[in-house]
């Protein structure tokens, strides 16, 4: 029975029902239609039943109204199906209601979703997990870091390094720490901050973490280089007078033993003589430091690259073609790999062929005197789709020690050489936005790797 109104509905219904009681003992008690008297019993009872079930649809439609909102499932909307005057508020405020819910999970989601797209945007990498190791987050940037595609729990990070893992187990709120790593070619520095807040029953750790491996080292090559620009500003300032006067004095004494003889006659000879040498001495050493000098001023004169694509392939062909004399006479033997064959990189060709000339000639120094003496030159694509050129020997290694210097300016092992070579070579490849990195095993072999 469909009514427009609840009250009338509910009235007609009731109306309805107590005739249809009275007709029922109307029936038991005048007529002996038994059959007919049940059935009107049983009409009753239904009636009942109805009644009950369309009082309680407001009950219903309100208990799954707040259903929805207990789990969140604003897609439904709160309807009983009547229109009575009693009903227009409370439809009008359940309306409301679930259109503000609406509002507010619309808002959140926009939110939310900004929020992701800026944490998986920024340089900055950031993990987040709780004490169990389940990770809450992970944003593209310390993906590529940890080198991982999904990281669901932190021990899975054992595999990249045992140091960086027991460094994240161990952080407390407010650490700053620095983790080394040496895995493969290209040795990582990742400085590491932590905060720490509760989410519900659970203590997240949120790990902020950053590769300044490369900052630290352009850092050290400015400071470096200001320092040499202020040593050969001052040392030139000295020395070019010196040089000056030392060769003046030189050619006044030449010239007076020649042309006055009243002058020599208060000297001696030999006195003559050792001022004469004397002063010639200082001219050379002052001439000798001054073109030492202009030879560290290199590190500070490094053109800017003109970069193009090239082939690995071929420029690799160019640095053979360069040494393949040299290697001949030494006995060594040069393999060359390019994986793929058609590698290519932006570079300036002849800076790139400098550097690699450097790393050939410190792995010929290193060769010397060894059996079955071999350089390898080798270029593939990292593990993040960078370009990495690799220079190895079988020569006899570096120490542990020595490894940590070979980059600074004016350190040398060799007995000739102005220790340049590598600082220049690192240079250089900071202008490309690369680095330049060494792996040794003392007594067994020693590879440099340039990473683009």
């Amino acid at each position: 029975m469909a009514y427009r109104f609840f009250r009338l509905n509910c009235i007609l219904r009731v109306v309805l029902l107590a005739t249809t009681i009275l007709i029922f003992v109307y029936m038991i008690l005048k007529s002996s239609l038994i059959i007919t008297s049940l059935l009107v019993g049983v009409f009753i009872i239904i009636q009942v039943l109805s009644l009950i079930h369309y009082i309680e649809k407001t009950n219903r439609d309100l208990a799954a109204f707040l259903a929805s909102i207990k789990y969140s499932d604003y897609s439904s909307e709160y309807n009983p199906g009547t229109s009575g005057k009693s009903f227009r508020e409370l439809n009008a405020a359940f309306k409301n209601v679930f259109d503000e819910f609406r509002r507010i999970r619309s808002e959140k989601e926009e939110q939310y979703h900004y929020l992701q797209t800026v944490v998986q945007h920024i340089g900055l990498g950031i993990l987040a997990f709780d004490q169990n190791g389940e990770v809450d987050l992970i944003n593209s940037a310390a993906r590529q870091l940890l080198r991982v595609n999904h990281l669901k729990n932190i021990n899975s990070l054992r595999s990249f390094s045992e140091q960086f893992y027991d460094t994240l187990v161990q952080l407390k709120a407010g650490d700053k720490k620095l983790v080394k790593i040496e895995n493969g070619a290209e040795p990582l520095k990742i400085a590491v901050y932590a905060t720490k807040f509760r989410r519900l029953d659970r203590v997240i750790t949120l790990v902020s973490m950053q590769n300044i491996e490369s900052e630290l080292a352009e850092q050290e090559m400015e400071s470096w280089q200001k320092l040499i620009r202020v040593l050969t500003h001052e040392i030139m300032n000295s020395v070019t007078p010196i040089a000056s006067l030392a060769s003046t004095v030189s050619g006044l004494i030449t010239k007076t033993g020649k042309t006055e003889q009243g002058s020599i006659a208060k000297f001696d000879i030999e006195t003559i003589e050792d001022i004469h040498q004397a002063a010639a001495t200082i001219e050379k050493r002052s001439r000798g430091l001054l073109g030492f000098i202009d030879a560290y001023r290199n590190l500070t004169r490094i053109p800017t690259p003109n970069f193009q694509i090239i082939m690995v392939s071929e420029l690799f062909g160019w640095v053979e073609q360069l040494m393949r004399n040299q290697l001949k006479e030494k006995n060594i033997k040069l393999e060359i790999e390019v994986e793929p064959q058609t590698l290519e990189l932006a570079a300036d060709r002849e800076l790139i062929e400098q550097v690699i000339i450097n790393m050939i000639l410190n792995a010929i120094h290193a060769l010397d005197n060894i059996p079955d003496a071999k350089i390898k030159l080798k270029s593939r694509l990292g593990d993040n789709g960078r370009t990495i050129i690799l220079v190895s020997d079988n020569g006899i290694g570096i120490d542990e020690e020595v490894k940590e210097k070979i980059f600074l300016p004016f350190f040398t092992t060799k007995k000739e050489g102005a220790g340049i070579g590598l600082s220049l070579s690192r240079q250089i490849m900071r202008l490309h936005k690369g680095n330049i990195t060494v792996l040794s095993e003392p007594g067994t072999s020693t590879t440099f790797s340039l990473i683009f």
